[in-house]
């Protein structure tokens, strides 16, 4: 566990500057994207921090600022993950303050809240999913069953039962026995896009037997439920993302102890 908590904390890039928005602390901007935003009127650049629309007062105007920022890191081709979706924008206290899309949060080094459900089976077995070929991030590795961020202004256990849905085929009910989410650890990684500050919640649940979880979003190439030593095997064989290791081997040692 310890392993896996370590390749995810590490330092923001070294030519990053600490990012303000309205006012709050938020994220950590590399010095590429700091060129790139520097036109624009609502970016105030100073000797060590920037600040985005620390002037604007109401929520719609700083969503349609960020969504103007966003716009410029994508054409200047540093929003690679772009999905149009909107994320929440976190303040150092854990309030959101605003939207913004999806494919700029690691380039501006943002928080995001990633759900994940561990899907065990009635005999023991751990449901895994291998992720598509066609994945931006870690294309072809394995995952939990079920993982995904949290959209905007939207509720974490409702974040997991879409996802559950889309990933794993697996309906509300099916999964109305889970844990209650909890928060594992926050994770800070350097990423291509940037950098990655997510923390990382997880839920367990046991599937009826007969319930076998299909993907219904095209974004897994395969699922299985795996025998706890095999899956002990591939997490020591880095065959997981950092994510889904943190997650799987965190609930391993936590039933082993219980």
């Amino acid at each position: 566990m310890s392993y896996f908590l370590g390749q995810a904390n590490q330092s923001a890039p070294s030519d990053a500057l600490p990012l303000w928005i309205g006012g709050h602390l938020c994220g950590s901007l590399r010095r590429a994207a700091v060129e790139t935003l520097r036109a624009s009127r609502s970016v105030r650049l100073h000797t060590h921090t920037v600040h985005i629309g620390d002037e604007l007062t109401s929520l719609p105007a700083l969503n349609e600022t960020l969504a103007e920022i966003a716009l410029a890191l994508k054409a200047a081709g540093q929003a690679p993950g772009w999905r149009d979706e909107l994320l929440d924008v976190w303040s150092e206290q854990n309030q959101s303050i605003a939207g913004i899309e999806r494919g700029v949060v690691r380039p501006l080094g943002l928080v995001t809240k990633a759900v994940h459900l561990n899907g065990l089976s009635a005999d023991g077995g751990i449901w895994v999913a291998r992720r598509s070929l066609t994945k931006a991030t870690d294309p072809g590795v394995w995952d939990t069953l079920v993982g995904g961020l949290v959209g905007y202004q939207e509720d974490p256990e409702i974040a997991l039962i879409r996802e559950s849905d889309e990933e794993a085929g697996l309906d509300a009910p099916q999964i109305s026995q889970r844990t209650s989410l909890r928060k594992i650890t926050r994770m800070h990684r350097q990423v291509k896009e940037g950098f990655q500050a997510e923390d990382v919640l997880t839920s367990e649940c046991v599937l009826e037997s007969g319930v076998t979880p299909q993907n219904r979003d095209g974004e897994v190439m395969e699922i299985a439920c795996l025998a706890p030593d095999t899956l002990m095997r591939m997490l020591g064989e880095d065959a997981f993302t950092i994510e889904a290791s943190i997650v799987l081997a965190e609930d391993l040692l936590r039933r082993s102890v219980g």
